[in-house]
């Protein structure tokens, strides 16, 4: 067995067309499991994606519970759901709409309880799974002109303790990755004093890589971390600290 190994598990992995969520699907399938690709938008890539790596791409809006719902039911007897489907809505508080508030909390922040909810029964019933969360940084320290998202993030961080209290006796366990700045779409079109602002403040120096989050997720996915629940773990080069 290699390690962290996912030999024999399904996995399901929503926004996973492109970024983060992409590496994550790359990553647990490179581990051995057989993962089925959640996303919104993007179908060529999703679908280039899971040839490629030999899993399935389903479309589903995890903002909305029956698309939750049906996209757990597609995927079958899930093992491994790594929540990451997320967007951005940024405005300063006194200019946002309540669309905008609303489709980030419920996009970023819903789609975790949804999700979460529909594999839960076959989770515990077989006493084993895991569900990995994807937060940020920004739900830890906050941004400004990002009261939408930071909520959404920061929200996922007690959602997940919670529900690693609530399933943890039927050995279903529940864990955070917090990514720092990754070189992701939406880090692209920052502005350059933004990005070196960043940089200055994280002590590594450098934006982070996709690769760094799927790698964490999968360790939190495997056997090695069989003990670790409810956990916040930072990939973020000590931004965080």
């Amino acid at each position: 067995m290699s390690f962290c190994s996912l030999e024999g598990r399904t996995a399901l992995v929503t926004g996973a067309s492109r970024g983060i969520g992409r590496s994550i699907a790359t990553e647990l399938s490179a581990a051995g499991a057989s993962v089925v690709l959640s996303y919104r938008t993007g179908a060529e890539e999703a679908d280039a994606l899971a040839s490629e790596i030999g899993g399935r791409a389903v479309q589903a809006d995890v903002s909305d519970p029956a698309s939750a719902a049906a996209l757990v039911v597609e995927a079958g007897d899930v093992d491994i759901l790594v929540n990451n489907a997320g967007v951005t809505r940024d405005g300063l508080l006194v200019r946002m709409s309540d669309d905008d508030w609303n489709t980030v909390i419920n996009t970023n922040l819903a789609s975790c309880f949804y999700t979460s909810r529909a594999v839960a029964r076959g989770m515990m019933r077989k006493r084993a799974g895991t569900v990995v969360n994807i937060s940020s940084i920004v739900g830890i320290h906050g941004n400004w002109g990002q009261t939408n998202y930071a909520a959404s993030k920061a929200g996922i961080i007690g959602f997940t303790k919670s529900l690693a209290r609530e399933l943890g006796s039927r050995n279903v366990r529940a864990n955070v990755v917090v990514p720092g700045y990754v070189k992701t779409q939406l880090t692209d079109v920052l502005p350059e004093d933004a990005t070196n602002a960043m940089l200055l403040n994280t002590p590594l120096g450098r934006l982070g890589d996709p690769e760094d989050v799927a790698g964490a997720v999968r360790f939190l996915c495997s056997d090695e971390a069989s003990f670790i629940t409810g956990a916040v773990l930072l990939v973020d080069g000590g931004l965080g600290m």
